[in-house]
């Protein structure tokens, strides 16, 4: 999805679960995705790494440190407070789960003493919830805190994951080489589809080629996964935030384009005002957002086209507020509307075929 300025910039919009409740979203595309009937909608979810990094003192920080405990009160929370029954599925750890070493036979296995039960057991008990779990590694030979990685160990690791019930796999790619991650990244899609689990698959493939434009072909990396990492990790900061906005405003190689059911960009969750539309329904409902990325105190006013979203097929449209579903207005496509919005907020609507009678102009504050 584009989002489109006064001055026409254009930006992609799409948040991602990182230590809060986000969405992942896109624009429909005819490449071929992956073939394994996963994330034919957006997922949604939970990751601990924003929030809880790679804290693993459970002795003097018990309440923050990554552990069972943590995953268990967690998945407590979403299905409790109505996060899972609002969609957000997936409950998702992130990397310094395991032990320093792998077990005799080679194989992951969590840290003894902040996952004691194992992670079958906490796929068990999250899948009790009516939620999913999600796991991490990394395609090289060490994880990026240090952890055992998955290169030379893609299968083992797979059928590893499939046997405790994990239902998502994120594959990070540090201390590989970014020559080797095409055949890496789709060999272990490929074992991950033999274990017969789904298992969404998650790469931060471009991520670590994208400065090597001849390695990021997005219409390969769409036919081997469902999700993919484009770029920085985001922090608790509003210009870093903003950063990886303007990243995907840029839009170098035209993920955008290729997003859609069972594949999705993912830019580590995000977020002057810009104006983004996709189609829904059969391209005859549409939804629209404008976003102001600036931090200032006060309130950014701006007049928009109807006409400037391609809103053409109809003669008039009724928007709703894609939050709470009250009716915002009924415009003719000739209509301009004027719309006020907080620092750093969004107004969404969804655009609705209506019939000959409308109103020529209404103020949103």
């Amino acid at each position: 999805m584009k989002l489109e300025n006064k001055m026409g910039n254009r930006l992609f919009l799409c948040i991602v679960v990182a230590s809060s409740l986000a969405f992942f979203s896109g624009i429909l595309s005819v490449v071929e995705a992956l073939d394994n009937g996963l994330a034919r909608t957006p997922p949604m979810g939970w990751m601990h790494w924003e929030r809880f990094r790679c804290i693993t003192n459970c002795t003097e920080d018990p309440e923050n440190c990554l552990s069972e405990k943590l995953i268990m009160e967690t998945a407590d929370r979403m299905a409790a407070d109505g996060y899972r029954d609002a969609g957000y599925k997936y409950i998702s750890i992130d990397d310094c789960w395991m032990s320093k070493q792998r077990d005799s036979s080679g194989r992951l296995q969590s840290d003894p003493i902040r996952f004691p039960s194992g992670i079958k057991a906490l796929a068990d008990y999250v899948h009790s919830k009516g939620l999913k779990l999600g796991i991490y590694e990394d395609f090289g030979q060490y994880t990026c805190m240090g952890y055992p990685g998955s290169e030379f160990y893609l299968e083992l690791d797979a059928n590893t994951f499939a046997e405790w019930g994990v239902d998502m796999l994120k594959l990070d790619g540090c201390n590989s080489n970014i020559h080797d991650m095409t055949a890496g990244y789709e060999t272990m899609g490929f074992f991950l589809n033999r274990t017969n689990r789904p298992i969404l698959y998650a790469c931060s493939w471009p991520a670590y080629t994208d400065s090597t434009a001849n390695l990021t072909d997005y219409n390969v990396i769409k036919k081997h996964c469902n999700m993919w990492r484009n770029y920085r990790d985001i922090q608790d900061s509003w210009e870093i935030t903003l950063d990886i906005i303007n990243y995907y405003g840029k839009d170098d190689g035209g993920f955008s384009q290729l997003a859609g059911p069972g594949a999705w960009n993912d830019p580590d969750e995000t977020g002057s005002v810009g104006a983004w539309m996709r189609p829904l329904a059969g391209n005859k409902t549409y939804a629209i957002a404008l976003l102001n990325s600036d931090n200032q105190g006060v309130p950014t006013t701006v007049n928009v086209k109807l006409e400037n979203f391609g809103l053409t097929q109809e003669s008039s449209y009724t928007f709703y507020d894609a939050f709470d579903g009250s009716s915002f207005g009924t415009f003719s496509v000739n209509d301009t509307i004027k719309v006020r919005i907080n620092p750093t907020s969004i107004f969404m609507v969804t655009a609705r075929p209506a019939n000959k009678n409308y109103r020529n102009y209404r103020e949103k504050y």
